[in-house]
């Protein structure tokens, strides 16, 4: 089935032969319909497209199965230069039929919505973003200097906002803004208790959490795109879901060349990846170490991919392994699951007694565990002073004993 948003063709191979079956209306009723036309041994074809999970929740207690392809691994409809419905349709069912269509992994019910939950977060995010920098142009056009204040639309950043010269259309255009992003807080703040709740049972992101640099949101937006990770049979499969691996091009007895990162894959999680890199890129031990030795060679920008790279190679063995990061801080780990419990809206603890991020409060305790991260950084520096510097062979090398 080539599905739209509207309606789907339908093309049915049966005996090695394909017949058309006309078009379905992108409805529950009409897919209802459809499917009870169908056998319960028959499987059902279409490709990942924005209704691709609803159809496939319509049809899946119809047939046998649903496979949903991966439409940029379908060469054989992306570049067929004869582009119809149904040839489209028939050659999803063709290449099903001879066991070559590459097939996408379909998450749970849970799984989806936290997908779902990121992904809306991230535009509000970006939308905030967008009008923040329509403000700041706004300044920037009528010669207004930068604001003394660490956030311009903080309290005393507004209050500074409101003395600038402007003339009254700007500043009107201002005020819609600053409506705009309170409403947009609003909405987070809803998202964020949403992700909250969802994330406090879940032991993949409390074990993401251990992670020097990965917040609440970076934890709950990587378990979502990862869904499970059994399907990932090594850390390397992992970087190459994400997009962070090299373009590799290398031809005869050439040698290989590596480039930029493909970023083929989910860019929402390589983008949460990168900003928890220039977080943990802040903060003593042995990740920091890490970003400081890639940006001595290749500048702040590779490093901070590359630590992105190597988050994603430690998020595969905490969740495979099922274990914590070996240098996490405990008070610190303490202070986000408690976090997140308020977030949640759990009740606030009164009282004498001090709670589990108790800790964190406390200077002493917080050095302490600085000074511990800064000796597994030195430990990180001294194992990699040990590495040899492996010479440039150019060409190809001959084999041993010639």
């Amino acid at each position: 089935m080539d599905i739209h948003r509207t309606f789907g063709e339908v093309v049915i191979w049966e005996e090695g032969r394909l017949r058309n079956a006309g078009r379905v209306d992108m409805t529950r009723t009409a897919l209802e319909g459809f499917g009870k036309g169908l056998r319960s041994t028959d499987e059902v074809v279409i490709e990942a497209t924005g209704n691709c999970m609803a159809v496939s929740r319509v049809l899946s207690p119809f047939v046998a199965r649903v496979v949903i392809a991966n439409p940029l691994q379908v060469k054989a409809i992306a570049h067929a230069h004869v582009k119809t419905d149904k040839i489209d349709a028939g050659t999803l069912a063709s290449l099903h039929a001879a066991g070559y269509l590459p097939e996408i992994w379909t998450p749970d019910a849970a799984t989806e919505r936290m997908r779902r939950l990121a992904a809306r977060r991230f535009q509000i995010v970006r939308h905030r973003t967008r009008i923040k920098n329509e403000v700041h142009s706004i300044l920037h056009a009528h010669l207004i200097p930068r604001c003394p204040h660490a956030d311009l639309f903080s309290g005393v950043g507004r209050a500074w906002l409101l003395r600038q010269p402007l003339p009254q259309d700007e500043r009107g255009a201002i005020e819609r803004h600053i409506r705009e992003l309170d409403r947009l807080a609003d909405d987070l703040a809803a998202l964020d208790k949403e992700i909250a709740a969802d994330a406090l049972d879940d032991d993949a992101i409390a074990r993401l959490l251990t992670i020097t640099g990965v917040n609440l949101t970076v934890a709950a937006g990587i378990v979502a795109a990862i869904g499970d990770i059994n399907r990932f049979s090594s850390p390397q499969k992992l970087v190459s879901y994400f997009g962070l691996n090299p373009r590799i091009r290398q031809s005869g007895l050439g040698a290989a060349h590596h480039g930029r990162i493909s970023k083929v894959g989910r860019s929402h999680a390589r983008s949460m990846l990168v900003e928890a890199a220039w977080a943990a890129a802040k903060t003593p031990g042995p990740l920091h170490a890490f970003f400081v030795r890639i940006r001595a060679k290749r500048g702040h920008q590779v490093a901070a991919v590359a630590l992105a790279r190597k988050l994603t190679v430690l998020c595969w063995h905490l969740l495979t392994k099922q274990t914590d990061y070996r240098w996490a801080r405990p008070a610190l780990v303490a202070n986000k699951r408690r976090t997140m419990e308020l977030k949640a809206g759990k009740p606030q603890k009164k009282g004498n007694k001090p709670g589990a991020a108790h800790a964190y409060n406390v200077k002493a305790l917080r050095d302490q565990e600085m000074d511990i991260a800064r000796h597994a950084e030195q430990a990180y520096e001294q194992f990699v002073a040990q590495w040899e510097t492996r010479p440039k062979v150019r060409g190809r090398s001959k084999p041993a004993g010639l």
